[in-house]
């Protein structure tokens, strides 16, 4: 295992060391604009002096909810600074999932955009702890705005005292399977975790990093500060403008969604893009389907790799060699991390390689607790954490993910991986996106159901026989739709589990069969 490097005591350390190292050199680039790591660093003080004016009681928790915009990151260190804990909140949610964040996270203030301000305003009254609320971007007269802050004087201003085993960060599940839960995460999970990322994806001074991504995570804040290297925030969908971006500035460093390099993957107008000065393109969120990775790859010339890690996990644990990856996996645990795999019933370790259980791991990452929960709430008492995602791990050590365990599903006392079978249709010329779910089955007890979206011209008939002949009995679509597009989370991920039960809802599947009934259902 890997050897951890010395990281600093505090989360805004990770910016105040870059700009005492990089004062003049550029931390992040929006819309054409740039600021460097000294005059961040200044901001960040400047807004940490006026929350502590606003907010003097320390500990207290502030929100932080906007798209790509560096001011996010001033948001987020400034409440680390002045002694307070930063509450990450994804600005896509619709108004019901910011009350229950913000009530759940005890929220005394915010820091959001226009967007998230006019759905904040539809339930603010229903958030008695919610004391103030400042507008990051354009002013609307009523609430004052992140310039109205940094503008103050901070003279004399000195950085809270807090321990490395404080809590820094509230980091919200994805709530793909029920309501986000609350995690926290320590000055030391977040340092630590920004050391393990910059060095597992090769960043540093030299590195400029295109974020094309819709929200500004702290993963990539974090660990492009502790290399100090150059941040560019290109929050616009299309991918031949980000790639235009990433030439436009010299980058090496490429993040996107899997949906976005899907996508990319399959424009017409790959043929005609160039990316001159990136050497590495990196996936994250969920698993980008091994066909766009090889298309990618072999357009450009250029790597293609994915890593894995939860919101408990602060949130890396995994990376694939960054030039060197193996498609399909999302690599080998960063230093100082344990990964192993479960046996999901008996809970025995399994030692087999390619054995597939749950994932478990362990390292300074990993989260203090949920909220609402003493220390270790999440945890086995030896510092363990249960994933809930279904793994292997081969013999070199790189883990591959199967499912969520929440996924997978028995077809005639056999185990179906949904994402198994999506790689299946993904591999079919005709399928440009694909999702497969579990439906209630009077005989089988579950069969596989699939929505799909196919290239033009395509026999959604045509794609099941042929799919449907590669794979055994038990994981074969029964049923399946065409649709236009896939919806997703403001992060990219499939909702599986509501679109199954929209699905269900309707009742459409039980009358319309996807394929013919299989006469032979006792062998594969």
């Amino acid at each position: 295992m890997a050897a951890l490097p010395p990281v600093p005591a505090r989360v805004d350390a990770l910016l105040s060391e870059a700009a005492a190292a990089h004062p003049g050199r550029t931390a992040v680039i929006a819309e054409g604009r740039g600021i460097g790591f000294a005059a961040l660093d200044r901001k960040v003080t400047a807004v940490a002096s006026a929350l502590r004016e606003l907010l003097p009681e320390p500990g207290a928790v502030v929100a932080t909810a906007s798209v790509l915009h560096p001011d996010f990151a001033v948001a987020y260190y400034a409440a680390a600074r002045a002694g307070h804990v930063a509450a990450v909140v994804n600005p896509l949610m619709r108004e019901e999932a910011l009350l229950h964040v913000l009530t759940l996270s005890g929220a005394r203030a915010a820091f959001v955009d226009g967007t998230v301000y006019e759905r904040l305003a539809a339930v603010r009254d229903r958030l008695p702890l919610l004391r103030h609320v400042v507008l990051i971007g354009a002013a609307t007269g009523q609430e004052p705005t992140m310039e109205t802050l940094a503008a103050g004087p901070a003279k004399g201003f000195t950085p809270a005292p807090v321990e490395p085993d404080d809590v820094a960060v509230i980091q919200f599940t994805s709530g793909t399977t029920g309501l986000p839960k609350a995690v926290r995460l320590s000055h030391r999970n977040v340092t630590v975790n920004a050391a393990q990322i910059a060095a597992a994806h090769k960043l540093d001074g030299d590195a400029v990093a295109v974020n094309h991504l819709p929200t500004y995570h702290p993963m990539h804040l974090n660990s492009a500060f502790r290399a100090g290297a150059t941040q560019v925030l290109f929050a616009g969908p299309d991918p031949a403008e980000a790639v235009a971006a990433a030439n436009r500035y010299g980058a090496t460093h490429f993040y996107s969604l899997p949906v976005r390099l899907a996508r990319l993957a399959a424009d017409p107008s790959l043929e005609g893009l160039r990316l001159t000065t990136v050497k590495r393109i990196a996936s994250g969120g969920s698993g980008l389907p091994v066909p766009a990775a090889r298309r990618l790859t072999q357009r450009f010339g250029i790597p293609v790799f994915q890593g894995y890690g939860l919101a408990e996990t602060a949130p890396l644990t995994h990376s694939d060699d960054p030039d060197h990856p193996v498609h399909g996996s999302v690599g080998t645990p960063v230093a100082g991390t344990e990964c192993r795999v479960v046996d999901i019933d008996t809970r025995a370790v399994l030692t087999e390689p390619d054995a597939v259980g749950e994932i478990q791991l362990r390292g300074p990452q990993v989260m203090l607790g949920y909220l609402g929960g003493p220390d270790g709430t999440g945890l086995e008492p030896d510092g363990w954490f249960s994933t809930g995602d279904a793994g292997r791990v081969d013999g070199d050590g790189r883990l591959f993910l199967v499912d969520r365990l929440k996924d997978v599903f028995k077809c005639d006392n056999f185990l179906v991986a949904p994402s198994e079978v999506e790689s299946a249709l993904l591999g079919h010329a005709a399928v440009r996106e694909a999702v497969v779910f579990d439906l209630p089955d009077p005989f089988s007890t579950a069969v596989a159901g699939a929505l799909l979206v196919l290239r033009a011209g395509a026999s959604l008939e045509g794609v099941l026989e042929e799919v449907n002949s590669r794979l055994p009995y038990y994981q074969q679509v029964r049923y399946a739709e065409t649709v236009e597009t896939i919806p997703r989370s403001g992060n990219g991920k499939i909702q599986r589990r509501m679109l199954r039960d929209q699905l269900i809802e309707r009742g459409a599947w039980q009358s319309v069969p996807g394929v013919p009934a299989i006469p032979e259902r006792a062998s594969a």
